[in-house]
């Protein structure tokens, strides 16, 4: 049977064998991408496993990314080139280069927390429909640095710049629940006045109160700041485990009830754990 296309193409092309066939220009992009996943499961692999000082050897790496020892050493020699990962001369061994330092260095001295939360914060508000809060944390203080106002008629007062206590305040104790003594007990030395009668006043209520944030990975200020004002807030981590923001939805108590509670904590916690992933954090376990 005569070949469709062999004679009239008009191409003037060879066909028959194949070897000046014109490169499959999609696959060709297919297999780059694959190489690139594979190599980086390699560096992923590394960071999570590499417990041992001199690293991870060749057949551990190869059977735990289920790849060929030739695969492996293929994929790794250009990560070595760029230092992103290292061979220990005596064992063979591989484990991460010091190119990794540079770059997380790098990503961590450009990190914009406002700018990443940004889009967080904002469909935040826009599904629970009230004010959503961004803070800092400066003992014995919390410091507003960004805030999406709520679409309703009745607004919160604050403001970005703006100051609150933090034994009192939501987004204050998600900080303080993760403090070590030393701040915590400077918090409580500058004084926990009651602020509205439903405050906590007592340095030993403060410390159960934290305990229960830590359990349940959330915290609330149940009209103990402002009158009338309600807060559910929950942690961001940074890349250490430390607590580098928090995140409030607020509202009066009249929209924020305590009915609508548990719903609110779990959309402030989803979002806090969104941003800790952006911010290449990680959580705590819980203690």
């Amino acid at each position: 049977m005569a070949s469709l296309g062999s004679a009239d193409s008009g191409t003037g092309s060879s066909t028959g064998s194949g070897t000046d066939r014109t490169p499959d220009a999609p696959a060709a992009r297919r297999n780059a991408s694959s190489s690139l996943r594979r190599a980086l499961s390699i560096l992923m692999y590394l960071a999570e496993h590499d417990g041992h000082p001199l690293g991870t050897s060749l057949t551990d790496l190869a059977t735990g990314l289920e790849m060929s020892k030739s695969t492996v050493l293929r994929l790794v020699a250009p990560l070595r080139e760029e230092r992103l990962v290292d061979q220990d001369p005596e064992s063979g061994h591989y484990r991460l280069g010091p190119q990794n330092a540079l770059l997380g260095q790098l990503y961590l001295e450009r990190l914009d927390i406002r700018r990443t939360a940004s889009p967080l914060l904002r469909q935040l508000a826009q599904d629970v429909r009230e004010a959503v809060h961004l803070v800092s944390f400066d003992p014995p203080e919390i410091v507003y640095i960004d805030k999406v106002e709520s679409p309703q008629a009745v607004r919160m007062h604050s403001r970005i710049g703006g100051r609150q206590p933090a034994y009192c305040t939501a987004t204050g104790r998600a900080f303080l629940a993760h403090a070590t003594d030393e701040v915590l007990d400077k918090v409580m030395a500058a004084g926990m006045p009651a602020r509205t009668p439903a405050t906590i006043t007592s340095p030993e209520e403060l410390r159960a109160e934290l305990a229960r944030i830590r359990e349940r990975g959330y915290a609330i200020d149940d009209v103990e700041n402002e009158f009338d004002i309600r807060c559910v807030a929950a942690p961001a981590f940074d890349h250490s485990g430390a607590v580098v923001t928090s995140v409030s939805i607020s509202g009066p108590a009249s929209r924020v009830t305590h009915d609508r509670l548990a719903e609110i904590a779990e959309r402030v916690t989803e979002t806090a754990r969104a941003l800790t992933d952006r911010l290449g954090g990680v959580a705590p376990a819980p203690r």
